[in-house]
């Protein structure tokens, strides 16, 4: 039978390290071809939205969707897991914890592949759930050891600081100018919902690398064209759905000043098909959308894990 999971049952099992073990793992199949991903499909209506990732992973026997819904009351997540081989449901779970955590794996991955290895200082812009998952990844990929933290809202931005500062044993402190969160920082990591760059060239030291998560829509803008332009390296989770929605590249695209010829996958980087950071004082780029492999693969450990433990409540329905 097929098993439901809780956003309850989901923190029970769900692991950073297990996700970006996961999502490095997946990228890989992405690049020798056991993996499908279809981008984002969003359908608006004037109170809200649905959105929908699809896709299959071969080596796990899945095909699946997340389905979630955006509205003024908030965002609900739905993670749908099938045999690809006898098409029967095997789990529905609920994905908003997991989205959180999937999410800051693949900074995790990205930052792992293309930050210094010495990198110990982190700029962070954003203090809201997602900026708490791209944080903890950080520190399982880097000895961070410092984290410069800029968000609007002032209240929130402080207890983010306290909460994670002694959740992971390092200093986390509030900033308000932007230009002091990114200078003198080894990864800067913008987690927002901003419509104009929260990063700008000048302050972008040698050796910075950059994960860019907010610009997964045409209106929303986290990193400056010039900063683009001057990275040695641009990467991203999958081209086909940067295509579709990256904010902070799409613009140079559009004017000639970047190709996606130029754009590399962050699967073709660990699958040893291109190099990624080939010295210290190269700056990287890496922008993150989203992929529903991802969640898949990430849905099948926790589903597994699950079992294991006998959590879920079983359907009447899915075989």
């Amino acid at each position: 039978m097929a098993l439901f999971l809780t956003e309850g049952d989901v923190q029970q099992v769900l692991t950073m390290p297990m996700a970006i073990t996961a999502i490095e793992e997946v990228l890989r199949e992405v690049n020798l071809g056991l993996a499908v991903n279809i981008p984002r499909q969003r359908t608006r209506v004037p109170k809200g939205a649905l959105h929908i990732l699809q896709g299959a992973v071969e080596s796990q026997q899945v095909i699946g969707y997340k389905a979630y819904t955006s509205t003024r009351e908030g965002n609900r997540f739905l993670l749908h897991l099938y045999d690809s081989n006898h098409g029967n449901l095997q789990a529905v779970i609920e994905a908003n914890y997991l989205g959180m955590i999937r999410t800051g794996a693949a900074s995790g991955v990205a930052s792992k592949w293309l930050s210094r290895n010495d990198s110990t200082t982190v700029g962070l812009f954003g203090s809201g759930w997602q900026a708490t998952g791209q944080l903890e990844a950080l520190c399982c990929v880097r000895p961070i050891s410092r984290v410069k933290v800029m968000a609007r809202n002032a209240e929130r931005l402080n207890e983010f600081c306290r909460h994670n500062s002694d959740r992971l044993g390092i200093s986390v402190e509030p900033y308000q100018d932007a230009e002091q969160v990114v200078r003198n920082s080894d990864i800067v990591t913008t987690v927002t919902t901003a419509a104009e760059p929260l990063v700008h060239f000048p302050w972008v030291e040698e050796g910075t690398h950059l994960n860019a998560v907010g610009s997964n829509a045409l209106i929303r803008r986290e990193i400056d064209e010039k900063t683009i332009r001057n990275c040695n390296l641009v990467t991203v989770d999958s081209r086909d759905v940067a295509a579709n929605e990256c904010g902070d590249l799409l613009p140079l695209i559009e004017k000639g000043r970047l190709n996606w010829r130029q754009v590399v996958e962050l699967g073709d980087i660990i699958a040893g098909q291109v190099s990624g950071r080939t010295a210290n004082a190269q700056i990287t780029l890496f922008e993150s959308q989203g992929m529903a492999v991802q969640d898949l693969m990430l849905g099948k450990r926790i589903l597994a894990a699950a079992q294991a433990k006998g959590l879920g409540k079983e359907l009447p329905f899915g075989n």
